[in-house]
């Protein structure tokens, strides 16, 4: 029997979770169409679900997603009846409206108190919980690709990997960083901007939402909490000049230095990259027991981000632990575990998880 997915402390105000889940036999089967199919569902079910999709990438055989879920409101701040069927109605059309509203009303004129309350139970049991989201959009998707390509059976490896990520600060921004970067790993581009399925790209492009993220990531401040109304990006422009920097390793006092940069290699042709570290190179430098700074680590597969269990500052990891101390052996005394071999700007930056991984931190 599998244990019940982690969740983390039930006060987290707002809770973040890396998801990641894998085509079955890890085949390529996701193609353009694919993709913008599942796209336009994960935006869709994001409605739905009153959930906030922070960072995606979407690969040939499988995804990442960065997901901000809020916690459930109080029973006397639900949306009521009218709000209800109107969330319903903008994300899966006037049919499931329609049939909700009559229900509703319906129940409400034979005064089936209990029954319309069950029912409206079973809508909001589907919203803000990662859990819900994460299987309708699996399971639609699941259903449009094998009409699609006339097949049977399932198309997911297994039910999907979450990591719980600490909101506002550090471990957020590598994690979005990280997502935005796994076509580099992936060595389809050298550059995220140049891969249309990642939310950077989209930004890029215009999309609305995907620029709202940015905007949000870039408020964090590097210690935790938001940055000054000062400091704050005053534009998408400049939000996504940030962001770029941030995943390309460029420090925020160098941001002007990078920007003449980049407008020289433009007008040269040539594009706004950085070196970078492979594979190999990297696990030769952790085994002579080096580090590896930021640049070069979130363009390798960090395992800590898929399998650590919790993300973040030692003390969220050990207040995680805490909160649910039941989940865990008995005979563990602690939560936090350092990531060893990464080597990031300032102590108050490094990251811990809930699991201690045995092979390296990068693979």
């Amino acid at each position: 029997m599998r244990r019940p997915r982690f969740r983390g402390p039930k006060n987290l105000p707002v809770a973040y979770f890396h998801c990641v889940s894998r085509i079955v036999g890890r085949e390529f089967l996701l193609g353009d169409a694919e993709k913008q199919h599942f796209l336009k569902l994960m935006r869709l079910y994001e409605r739905l679900c009153g959930l906030r999709v922070i960072s995606y990438c979407l690969m040939s055989n499988h995804f990442h997603l960065l997901v901000e879920v809020p916690k459930r409101p109080s029973p006397e701040h639900l949306p009521d009846d009218a709000a209800l069927v109107t969330r319903v109605r903008e994300t899966l059309g006037d049919k499931a409206a329609n049939e909700l509203e009559w229900e509703l009303g319906h129940l409400k004129s034979i005064g089936n108190t209990n029954g319309c309350e069950a029912l409206r139970e079973r809508w909001f049991a589907r919203m803000w919980d990662i859990s819900p989201f994460m299987k309708t959009l699996k399971q639609r998707f699941t259903q449009w690709f094998n009409g699609r390509h006339k097949r049977k059976g399932t198309l997911w490896e297994d039910r999907f990997r979450s990591v719980l990520v600490q909101g506002e600060c550090h471990a957020l921004r590598a994690i979005a960083a990280y997502i935005d970067l796994n076509p580099v790993r992936a060595e389809l581009c050298d550059d995220p901007a140049d891969y249309r399925w990642c939310s950077y790209a989209e930004a890029l492009a215009g999309g609305k939402l995907a620029r709202q993220a940015l905007v949000f990531l870039n408020s964090l401040a590097p210690h935790g909490g938001r940055l000054p109304d000062a400091q704050q990006p005053k534009s998408h422009q400049e939000s996504l000049r940030r962001w770029r920097c941030w995943l390309f390793g460029v420090p925020q006092s160098e941001n002007s230095q990078a920007e003449q940069l980049a407008r020289e290699k433009r007008r040269s042709g040539t594009a706004t990259t950085r070196t970078r570290v492979d594979r190999k190179t990297a696990l030769k430098v952790l085994a002579k027991g080096g580090r590896l700074d930021q640049a070069t680590y979130l363009r390798c597969r960090v395992r800590y981000f898929t399998d650590g269990l919790v993300i973040g500052t030692r003390e969220f990891v050990e207040q995680s632990f805490a909160a649910c101390r039941d989940y865990f052996s008995p005979s563990r005394q602690t939560g936090a575990r350092s990531l060893r071999g990464l080597q990031l700007a300032s102590k108050p930056e490094r990251l811990f998880a809930a699991r201690q991984l045995q092979k390296e931190v990068v693979t």
